[in-house]
């Protein structure tokens, strides 16, 4: 592509990113410092903070990750849907790093995480004891929980690098068309996170409680994921709307692709997690029920029918609405909503492994903004580093011909 485009357009991010990383960076702090007073001071501060931190972590590992997938989906699909968001989505995918580093109290904290970590002759049923004997002893040990975390960590970091190297190689004039190596990475790339983020999810998720299994939980978490992620990216692009250059590059029919995308996950969402229910119901086996007992009583069934309604039902009739689609100033309203309603979502899987009947603590709430803090500062960092648009990307013209200038959203 020639420079012309350049000279039109100006991809350079608005002042305003800067500031929100500034800003979000003395969230994490506050945030922080309390949760650090709460694990010190509370009669159960360290528990809490342990289970709270590992569902914030959840919260924003999912965003992340979930980014870098609709990154490759987008790498072989092509269209201008993607170009739009394809910074946005680059710089949620660079902070793997961080997140790998932010994964090292979830390490420290095993043992007050996980049964299988501790001692088994504080288990007193006899059958967990038993069945516990057995796995600790092959999948679930201390070390290999380690190992294989910093695999998962490596894999994303990996794929991270070399989608960002090629996007920043790409922005000069007369830069090469890396849209073969894109896809060369991409294809690969979707499997591997598909992979990496099942036995993740069985890892720090799903062996919180070591006497239950299923075989579709891996993709409950992935489908979470590139839900928050598209959600995430049209709360940015929001923000961004105000100012140039994502005022001129923002059309309505982009803003309606989102929508439909976040249609999209959001139905197959439901899908899993419904066919996640019928199965093991189905086959009413005791060691997959308990899952579901242990979250329809005791308060928890509330959350979960709050999470039926307002995770799917609602939103999924808004989302039918094709006007609503196409408007970026009521869109963002459902996705800030989806994106509470995702944390809902890990906090009904994730604490009623702890409490047979509904609490939330302080932690519950401190931790996960602290954590968040510290992540859009870092990611609102990565998105000042670069052009708001890969304008000398073949599949940019998408963007900058004519015909789209002229439409608001």
């Amino acid at each position: 592509m020639s420079a012309t485009p350049m000279k039109q357009f100006d991809p350079t991010p608005p002042p305003v990113v800067r500031k929100i990383s500034q800003r979000s960076l003395i969230v994490g702090v506050v945030f922080g410092t309390i949760a650090i007073v709460c694990f010190f001071a509370l009669p159960n501060g360290r528990e809490e903070f342990f289970r709270a931190y590992l569902l914030g972590f959840m919260a924003w590992l999912g965003v992340a990750l979930g980014s870098m997938a609709i990154l490759m989906i987008r790498h072989l699909t092509g269209g201008g849907w993607g170009v739009v968001i394809r910074r946005i989505l680059g710089a949620a995918m660079r902070t793997v790093p961080l997140l790998a580093a932010l994964f090292i109290p979830v390490i420290l904290g095993v043992h007050k995480l996980y049964l299988w970590a501790q001692p088994l002759e504080n288990i007193q049923d006899k059958h967990l004891r038993e069945h516990l004997k057995d796995i600790t002893q092959t999948y679930l040990t201390t070390n290999g929980f380690i190992l294989r975390a910093v695999f998962y960590f490596a894999i994303w970091n990996l794929l991270s690098f070399l989608l960002s190297h090629w996007s920043k190689r790409s922005d000069r004039t007369g830069a090469r068309d890396n849209t073969d190596r894109f896809k060369a990475v991409s294809g690969p790339g979707l499997i591997l996170y598909g992979f990496t983020v099942s036995f993740a999810a069985i890892d720090w998720v799903m062996s919180l409680d070591p006497s239950w299994t299923s075989t579709i939980f891996g993709l409950v978490v992935l489908i979470g994921q590139v839900l928050s992620a598209m959600c995430f990216a049209v709360v940015v692009e929001r923000i961004l709307f105000n100012y140039k250059p994502m005022s001129e590059m923002l059309t309505p029919d982009f803003v309606h692709d989102h929508g439909k995308w976040m249609l999209a996950f959001t139905m197959v969402w439901a899908y899993f997690n419904f066919s996640q229910w019928l199965i093991i119901w189905a086959g009413n086996l005791p060691t997959e029920i308990t899952y579901y007992i242990r979250r329809l009583n005791g308060g928890w069934g509330y959350v979960g029918l709050i999470i039926v309604i307002f995770h799917f039902a609602i939103p999924f009739a808004i989302l039918l609405s094709r006007p609503f689609k196409r408007n970026i100033r009521k869109l963002v309203w459902l996705a800030t909503w989806l994106l509470l309603t995702r944390y809902v979502d890990l906090f009904w899987i994730i604490e009623p492994n702890f409490s047979k009947t509904l609490t939330v603590t302080l932690a519950d709430i401190v931790v996960p903004i602290a954590i968040g803090g510290f992540w859009l500062a870092y990611f609102f960092h990565n998105l000042g580093a670069l052009p708001l648009l890969p304008v000398y990307d073949p599949s940019a013209v998408e963007v900058l011909q004519p015909e789209h200038h002229h439409g608001g959203a």
